[in-house]
């Protein structure tokens, strides 16, 4: 417990613009992430510029939610982190195939996310709260 909390951080619908490394067009969506503190908390804008740095790098959607969820993990050592991004790629929307309704979700879940499906089944449902 953090100073007498005991619960999951959550950040939802954190604005995500990136850049696919296949046709460097924007990957345009949102973040939703959360941990759960042991030791350390941070201050939620943090949580937000992690996602930020990572999203200004060429690469695809699901390096980029991996290397966010082991930053989180390895700097603040929670007890879990949980991930989703879900995002429209302009190379589907605009060009080539075209369909423009088109979304791509990934995620990752560490720790009690991992290992507790009901963890991992508040995480979602809070998404959608």
């Amino acid at each position: 417990d953090v100073e007498g909390y005991d619960d999951m951080v959550m950040l939802r619908d954190i604005d995500l613009e990136s850049h696919c490394e296949h046709h460097m067009v924007a990957i345009l969506g949102k973040v939703h992430i959360a941990y759960m503190p042991v030791e350390r908390v941070v201050g939620i804008s943090k949580l937000a510029r992690v996602i930020e740095i990572f999203a200004k790098r060429l690469q695809t959607q699901e390096t980029m939610t991996a290397q966010i969820v082991d930053c989180i993990q390895r700097v603040l050592e929670p007890a879990g982190v949980a991930l989703l991004v879900d995002a429209k790629h302009q190379c589907m929307t605009t060009r080539g195939i075209k369909k423009p309704d088109v979304a791509t979700i990934t995620t990752r879940f560490t720790g009690v996310f991992a290992n507790d499906p009901r963890m991992e089944a508040r995480f979602l449902a809070m998404i959608n709260n």
